[in-house]
């Protein structure tokens, strides 16, 4: 469990942050806009402020509390891109590799330039996609959520990277190999599937599976006890149900809602798999705060991880010049991306108050976090709720948690 420190030790006032819990509770819980809600905030390396409202399962009436599971979905991409690069630092491969010297499949790919599967018109790649593609989301790849081309089409009629019964990672691997690109590697960036890649490289370069890569390089030097792709038997009354709004605006359950669903699986999804805790994040984040390190644990070095933090655009753009599409996990302008994560580099273009520097992602289920090391602070938000654009919970948390640092 958390141990909290009175807000004020670490420079922080309690009367504002109380007005978190606050608002989640009158604007979101209260109305049935959301299930529950989790918010903690934490400065200095000590959590000050966590509240827990609602419920983690509507139907049974099960209340929400501290230690409840949740889907984080895409906030594995920061757990997965810092795994991959703790073998970097080993010497194992370099982030301008070809991505086809690990996938020899992959040696032949090609962009779309028009028609529709299975009759695409082709043309080669400029270059060849890099690792570096891969971690900075700018491989060609993309989602099938998108909805913006013929290529996210085929990927949902091939249903691509879905944890259905017996399909694994080279199931994946293999349909994209026989898939053009989107657009020639590095020509621009597009959230897609790139970090489950990366999970298939994670496995090829260290000869261990993804999820025991995971567990004895980052969940077990770090106390993550119930961070994991599955839901073991003796977990499942915490695993919170997942919801979305129907047409009408109204809660109900998702297709992902139960915990069956993370039973058995094969499917080892880098990008988006992962289940865990507000205790366990939190623990994550701390490392991350830490510059690599937790209570003595040395998970990545900070000069490695300070690279994947800065914003790797050309040119120091930000997502609003150099991404094309929409997708629901952050606001384009004043954002950069760099290795697994996306990065505050001008606050006035992005309208919120996080500091220069900041660096976060979030989840398909509305969940999120942020690391503001100007300010040596970590904020963790959790609820179930389909997608994650429905309502803007990190906007309104950026100015509720800034508004409570004291000056000095």
């Amino acid at each position: 469990m958390l141990d909290l420190v009175a807000p004020e030790t670490v420079g922080m006032n309690s009367a504002q942050l109380a007005r978190i819990g606050e608002h989640l509770r009158s604007r979101y819980v209260e109305p049935g806009k959301i299930p529950g809600s989790m918010a903690l905030v934490a400065r200095r390396g000590k959590a000050c402020y966590l509240d827990v409202a609602g419920l983690r399962d509507v139907e049974r009436g099960t209340p929400m509390t501290a230690d409840t599971i949740v889907r984080i979905y895409s906030m594995s991409k920061p757990v997965t891109s810092v795994a991959l690069m703790t073998l970097l630092e080993r010497g194992l491969f370099s982030l301008d590799d070809p991505v086809h010297r690990y996938i020899p499949g992959w040696k032949r790919l090609r962009v779309r330039t028009g028609g529709s599967h299975p009759l695409f018109a082709t043309a080669p790649c400029q270059r060849p996609m890099t690792i570096r593609d891969l971690l900075m989301h700018t491989s060609g790849l993309t989602y099938d959520f998108m909805h913006a081309s013929n290529i996210d089409a085929v990927y949902r009629d091939l249903k691509l990277g879905w944890p259905s019964k017996g399909y694994v990672l080279q199931d994946m691997i293999d349909q994209l190999a026989a898939l053009p690109l989107e657009f020639s590697p590095g020509e621009r960036w597009n959230y897609s599937v790139s970090t489950d890649v990366l999970g298939y490289l994670v496995e090829l370069i260290s000869g261990q599976s993804l999820p025991d890569y995971l567990r004895s390089t980052l969940f077990e030097p770090l106390g993550m006890v119930d961070t994991a792709f599955e839901i073991a038997p003796d977990k499942v009354e915490r695993f919170a149900s997942c919801y979305e709004r129907n047409l009408q605006k109204q809660m109900v359950l998702h297709d992902d809602g139960q915990a069956s669903h993370y039973a058995d699986r094969t499917f080892w999804s880098g990008g988006g798999g992962l289940v865990s805790t507000m205790a366990d994040y939190f623990r994550f984040c701390q490392m991350l705060l830490g510059g690599g390190t937790l209570v003595g644990q040395s998970i990545i070095g900070s000069r490695t991880l300070a690279f994947m933090t800065r914003n790797h655009l050309p040119g120091g753009v930000d997502l609003g010049q150099y991404a094309t599409g929409a997708f629901s996990e952050t606001i384009y302008e004043g954002v950069g991306f760099g290795l697994g994560f996306a990065n505050k580099v001008n606050p006035v273009a992005n309208g919120y108050p996080c500091s220069v520097g900041s660096f976060f992602w979030g989840g398909l289920a509305s969940t999120l976090f942020w690391v503001d090391p100007a300010e040596e602070l970590v904020v963790l938000f959790m609820t179930q709720l389909m997608p994650s654009s429905t309502f803007n919970f990190r906007g309104q948390l950026e100015n509720l948690v800034y508004a409570a640092l004291e000056p000095g």
